[in-house]
């Protein structure tokens, strides 16, 4: 993207809001370099200011990237929400489109992924960051709550504990095979095949029985 064509004085570019042009300029550093290629002062020449401008939003690096994983996990949330649509036409399914939606963001969104996953950044740093990526888990937990209802009494596992191992899978499963960047391994069957395999054969040892149709 060019900032040409917007000046103010000896700046290359006015920034209507500096800070999402940060966020945006750290979002270009991780598909470039990762996510621990991010700096202060990089965001800020990408961005077309002043090394010193950044500190007017982000106090730190720390603070532009929980910046940048609270927008991949409210997007990712929406995501995951949309696909439980409250678990209709029944939680199995629903939990099926969940793990889909899952992989996808992995392939269509990778450096918020990698900012979301890989930037060893404490979710209790910010509030904002927080609540966002707790609505993502909350679609998990729910979801596993509701298959949990419907299990035998005598092998079913706590649901908090089943809705943990669900996102180890598909988080495996994204993190490894379905990822939208250098990072992805190949596979040779589609990475929503093997999840819905493997949830259903870990549903199956907790005693959930398909139905016949």
């Amino acid at each position: 993207m060019s900032w040409s064509h917007h000046r103010r004085g000896k700046r290359g570019y006015h920034h209507g809001n500096l800070r999402e042009a940060l966020i945006k300029a750290a979002l270009s550093l991780i598909g470039e370099r990762g996510s621990e290629g991010v700096t202060l002062a990089e965001a800020a020449r990408m961005a077309g200011v002043s090394a010193a401008a950044p500190y007017r939003h982000f106090k730190d690096r720390e603070a532009l990237m929980a910046a940048v994983a609270g927008e991949g996990y409210a997007k990712f949330a929406d995501m995951l929400e949309q696909a439980w649509n409250d678990g209709a036409p029944d939680a199995i399914a629903a939990l099926e489109r969940v793990g889909s939606a899952y992989l996808a963001f992995a392939r269509e969104e990778p450096a918020l992924y990698a900012a979301m996953f890989e930037s060893s950044v404490a979710l209790g740093t910010d509030s904002t960051l927080k609540s966002a990526a707790d609505r993502a888990y909350d679609v998990l937990q729910t979801a596993c709550d509701r298959i949990h209802e419907s299990l035998p009494v005598d092998r079913r596992a706590p649901a908090r504990m089943m809705a943990l191992h669900i996102w180890s899978m598909a988080h495996g499963i994204a993190s490894l095979f379905a990822r939208g960047d250098a990072g992805r391994r190949p596979l040779p069957v589609p990475p929503e095949d093997l999840l819905e395999a493997g949830l259903l054969i870990y549903l199956s040892g907790l005693g959930h029985e398909p139905s016949a149709d």
